[in-house]
């Protein structure tokens, strides 16, 4: 193989509604829904079973060994770990590591949950009924001492195994999972995370009681980690039991910025739908990822991600440590993006919360005439003061008396005109209708973001829960992305402690 990535063609089944269709096992089906698409049955996926543990139990696992590896050199390692329900191999064609297998030369292995296709995992199902697919189904309690949780010690002994199957390169050991996947993944991060270099997952946070005491402090046994979350803007509550997905997240995100001594601001990129948030630790970065109009699962491309943007430049030292090396796709922010919500007077701007000279005010344009009395909305928008819209593009502010009326020259020498009340805008000799009307607050003339930006800087704009993220190319802001640069505007970087009870969100 010379590093080609191909993509090979495969038979939709587009009738297809099981969660897991095992025609697919060794066939070239393939299945698609909302961003959860597969691959046809990777040829060179592997079988495996055998018994790695001392309780003498039988397992099952999927190696994944590209042509180009022949042993002569140490190569990297990926343990990817499937959702509730699903297999080894299920987990293999719903991402795309084996396909940058090949293009990396990096193994992969796949194992089976031991029972029943769930992993043991530490609270999944306590303190609410357990699903109804699990009912007919004999699930052995998780144990209490995490050194008696054989999925834990399989999949440790797992990744000894392939140590002495392959050359693999001790300090390149990286982990991701999918929904209870992730849970699995982060449940061995906190144990035996201080033997991977990093670690991915995909949709399912972990729930709070599970990395917090009642006192706020961390449940943790193997240290800081570089990790990635990815959390699909309509992931959903997972079956049989509700949750607060913002705060799990939230928390999720704050345990390990704080094991790996992150600072609170982000470096914030917006790809299409791909939203990142990029945190430098002293000891190990986070990256927080969510997807636009994503359901519960991961997207084909997320392993590309993990690999381009963080697990190639991550190797763990002898002395625990982790050294970062440059990656293929640099963890920067955006070049140009501004980020403004109602109710603050801070805006996102050059990747750093900068103030503005008045707080934006959300603004609804209004039909009125002919309802008796009542009204409809017509349209809502962010308005800020014209003298940040000066800065941001680099236009000259001229202010009239009072700031009633105020007068921009751009740098392209085009000037406009702006009054209180006035729902136009004069562009050189013409006039121009807004989405809606001129606000006058504190002393500061406002108006809207989103017209301002699209109609006369040819700027990309995306809104989403009150936020709204303008940039210099598609991007689609997202929902938990907007609950980012919430916390960022109103100062809410980091909690004041880990009582996730006592936290009040915006």
């Amino acid at each position: 193989m010379d590093g080609t990535v191909i993509l090979r063609a495969g038979t939709p089944n587009d009738d297809n509604r099981d969660y897991l269709p095992e025609a697919i096992k060794g066939s070239d089906m393939v299945v698609n829904e909302n961003g959860n698409n597969s691959q046809p049955y990777p040829q060179r996926l592997r079988e495996c079973t055998g018994v790695l543990t001392d309780d003498g139990l039988t397992d099952r696992w999927y190696e994944y060994v590209p042509e180009s590896y022949d042993g002569s050199r140490a190569v990297p390692l990926v343990v990817g770990n499937h959702g509730g329900l699903m297999t080894g191999w299920g987990h293999a064609i719903y991402t795309s590591w084996t396909m940058l297998a090949d293009r990396e030369g990096l193994i992969c292995v796949f194992p089976d949950a031991h029972q029943a296709r769930i992993w043991q995992v530490e609270g999944m199902f306590e303190g609410s009924k357990t699903p109804s697919f699990f009912d007919d189904m004999d699930l052995a309690a998780v144990p209490a001492d995490y050194r008696e949780n054989h999925d834990l010690n399989y999949v440790k002994a797992l990744i000894a195994e392939m140590q002495r199957k392959y050359n693999i390169d001790k300090g390149r050991i990286f982990m991701q999972g999918m929904s209870a996947g992730n849970l699995m993944t982060a449940q061995f991060c906190r144990y035996y995370g201080d033997i991977l270099a990093g670690a991915a997952g995909s949709g399912g946070p972990t729930q709070l009681d599970m990395l917090f005491t009642d006192d706020g402090e961390l449940k943790n046994v193997a240290g800081h980690l570089p990790v990635w979350q990815a959390r699909p803007e309509t992931n959903g509550t997972p079956p049989g039991r509700p949750y607060d997905e913002p705060l799990l997240n939230r928390f999720n995100r704050f345990y390990w910025m704080h094991l790996n001594e992150c600072g609170p601001i982000p470096r914030i990129r917006i790809e299409g739908e791909h939203n990142l948030a990029f945190y430098t630790g002293k000891k190990g970065d986070v990256v927080y990822h969510d997807i636009k109009n994503r359901d519960h699962g991961q997207t084909l491309d997320e392993a590309f991600l993990y690999w381009d943007y963080f697990f190639s430049g991550l190797r763990r030292n002898p002395d625990g440590s982790i050294t970062r090396s440059e990656t293929p796709l640099p963890r920067t922010g955006d070049a140009f993006a501004i980020a403004v919500t109602g109710g603050t007077d801070q805006a996102w701007f050059g990747n750093r919360i900068v103030p503005m000279s008045a707080p934006a005010v959300k603004w609804q344009k209004l039909k009125y005439h002919g309802l008796n009395g009542g009204t409809k909305v017509r349209g809502e928008y962010v308005c800020v003061p014209l003298r940040f819209l000066a800065q941001v593009c680099g236009a000259e502010y001229l202010p009239g008396e009072g700031s009633l009326t105020a007068r921009l020259i751009l740098k392209d020498g085009r000037t406009l005109q702006f009054a209180r009340g006035s729902i136009g805008c004069v562009i050189d000799r013409d006039i121009r209708s807004m989405y809606c009307e001129a606000l006058h607050r504190n002393g500061e003339l406002l108006v809207s973001a989103e017209w301002f930006c699209r109609y006369l800087l040819n700027l990309q704009v995306s809104q989403c829960d009150g936020v709204v993220y303008i940039t210099d190319h598609f991007a689609a802001l997202s929902a938990n992305m907007a609950d980012v640069i919430r916390e960022l505007l109103f100062g809410k970087l980091f909690p004041e402690n880990f009582r996730y009870m006592e936290y009040q969100a915006l």
